[in-house]
């Protein structure tokens, strides 16, 4: 196992809301957008010590030019309706409302990953971009879209200001957004949702990963970087899918370095959210996924990997079938839908939100996520090295994965605010062990 240690650490003026709308003109009439089922949520718990702020990055082979990079944001954002928004709060729900000022500053990054969008600080806009090196940055306030809207906007940057950096290629490909690119602002939720009146999350308390916590402000960032035909060779050999074995061994180095193989009152259960498109022929670049979770719950002595991975396995497939992802969603929307739920007060709903939310955030000892392979088009791939991903932390979760692939490299993304790093040292032992070669690389934050 292969260690390599880098490094690399991880807003404007106010202005009135009067003037802002006298710039625009008074004869044009501003864009709203309602909140999608998921995002009402995030408004209500997002703070500084739970940003709910998640990093996708892409590392080109040459050094970034800032002065370019902002201007591919100016030129891209205005094209983004999902994007050009701002978050404003009304008696009854948030909602959003076009933002219209100019892009947010494009930074060289100078601090820790992840960190709470102050709107008031950043333009009113609930995204950053930064770089570091031969990184871009983008960072969103889980409000706006999940991981996949990201990539969507993160791609359509990258294509820009490339474009600038070789006016060669601008020439062969030309100026103009990619037909791929989504815009779709469709909230998905309500129109594939079904009445349903079953609970759709867990609420009994998982096994929750403790210990000392890193310096305030600090976050780590641990990544490993595995060859996918070596990591499908193993897959075959334990008849899992890579999603499987991932989640199955991130169950196992928790049992291992945190039950030490000993039975637990709790069950280590390891939510791993689901992208609902490919599922509802969904194109829509707001949120549109549900969680599931995994449950290993040791209450004998000795278990061996298979069996843990045996019991990730038969909870994901009983879990992740439209049907099932139909009534986790449907039991949410109707929830929203509730003609009496409408006419509550922002304020109570919020407090009544907090206690759902702890309640089930509880519920998980951890978050996987697996945003998937990501594909760019070939006139840009000779200058595109790789994409990384990964979540800040949330209540009870101080250590979560992220999942995300490129051409035939895949990587695994510990995100944490625990000094202990021994679930990660773990985590990759086991994949060594098991034949994969893995170079890892971290942020230097508690690194061994």
């Amino acid at each position: 196992m292969k260690k390599k240690n880098t490094k690399a650490p991880a807003e404007e003026t106010k202005k009135e809301l009067s003037d802002e709308k006298k710039n625009r003109g008074a004869s044009r009439e501003i864009r709203w957008d309602r909140l999608d089922n998921t995002a009402h949520l995030f408004p209500v718990i997002a703070g500084e010590s739970m940003s709910n702020v998640y990093r996708i990055s892409v590392t080109l082979n040459e050094l970034i030019q800032r002065d370019l990079l902002q201007q591919a944001l100016d030129i891209v954002l205005p094209k983004f309706d999902g994007f050009n928004l701002r978050l404003c709060r009304g008696v009854f729900w948030y909602y959003f409302e076009e933002n219209g000022k100019p892009a947010p500053r494009v930074r060289e990054e100078n601090t820790f990953p992840c960190r709470f969008i102050q709107q008031n600080k950043n333009r009113n806009y609930m995204f950053r971009v930064t770089y570091y090196k031969y990184r871009i940055n983008l960072e969103v306030f889980h409000v706006l879209t999940d991981g996949m809207g990201g990539i969507n906007f993160l791609k359509e940057l990258t294509y820009q200001y490339l474009r600038l950096v070789h006016p060669e290629l601008r020439e062969r490909v030309g100026d103009s957004l990619n037909s791929d690119t989504s815009m779709n602002r469709e909230d998905s939720f309500l129109k594939n949702y079904r009445k349903s009146a079953d609970k759709g999350y867990q609420t009994k308390k998982a096994y929750l990963i403790k210990g000392d916590s890193l310096a305030a402000g600090e976050f780590g960032v641990m990544h490993g970087y595995m060859q996918i035909p070596e990591l499908k060779a193993v897959c075959h050999r334990y008849g899992v899918s890579i999603n499987e074995y991932l989640v199955g061994v991130y169950t196992w180095s928790v049992y291992t370095e945190c039950m030490k193989g000993m039975p637990s009152e709790r069950p280590i259960r390891v939510a791993v959210p689901v992208n609902l498109r490919p599922y509802f022929n969904s194109i829509t670049t707001k949120n549109f996924f549900v969680m599931v979770s995994t449950e290993f719950h040791p209450t004998k002595e000795v278990y061996t990997f298979e069996e843990v991975l045996a019991a990730v396995k038969e909870s994901l497939h009983s879990q992740i079938n439209a049907e099932h992802l139909e009534k986790v969603f449907s039991y949410n929307v109707s929830n929203q839908m509730n003609v009496f739920a409408r006419a509550v007060p922002l304020f109570l709903k919020n407090i009544a939100m907090r206690f759902v939310y702890t309640t089930s955030a509880l519920a998980n000892t951890a978050t996987v996520t697996n945003i998937g392979n990501i594909t760019v088009d070939a006139e840009y791939q000779p200058y595109v090295e790789l994409f990384h991903a990964f979540l800040a932390m949330s209540k009870g979760q101080h250590l979560k994965g992220t999942i995300c692939s490129y051409g035939t490299t895949l990587v695994f993304s510990f995100s944490y605010d625990l000094a202990d790093v021994s679930v990660q040292r773990g985590f990759f032992r086991k994949i060594a062990a098991d034949g994969i070669a893995v170079e890892i690389e971290s942020n230097g934050v508690n690194y061994e």
